[in-house]
């Protein structure tokens, strides 16, 4: 289920956030954003999807066994899985150091001066909830 544009827009002041608090760690998190995969990497996981498909059932139809496997099919799934894993796994779209650049700028132009940052807002309301709880 995609985001909202609300909680988009909350998921990038958060990273923005990070990243301007503490840098060191906002980049070691980097390596593991989970996100959507580039335009690109989908079309290369199904069309290498469909070519280990097509070897799959190509296999079946050829007769080429290796020790009574099936080398063909063997090799028609191995390139199903190593695509579905290149699909799912590896770089992803945009990293929190594209973010880092409104981040070290300064204030943007809607956010007002006598605001409180994100992190003192964050702070505060797990504040509330910490005394809520001990209540």
């Amino acid at each position: 289920m995609p985001l909202s544009e609300h909680e988009q827009r909350m998921l990038d002041e958060i990273e923005s956030a990070l990243y301007a608090e503490d840098p060191k760690f906002a980049s070691s998190v980097t390596k593991q954003r989970v996100g959507r995969p580039t335009a690109r990497r989908r079309l290369v996981a199904v069309l290498g999807f469909l070519v280990g498909l097509a070897l799959l059932v190509g296999g079946l139809m050829v007769d080429v066994e290796v020790g009574g496997l099936r080398i063909l099919s063997f090799i028609g799934f191995l390139v199903m899985f190593a695509a579905a894993a290149f699909g799912m796994f590896g770089p992803r779209g945009p990293h929190l150091t594209d973010v880092s650049s409104t981040s070290n700028g300064g204030s943007s132009s809607r956010a007002k001066p006598s605001k409180p940052s994100l992190s003192e807002r964050m702070e505060e309301r797990f504040q509330r909830r910490f005394d809520q709880d001990d209540h």
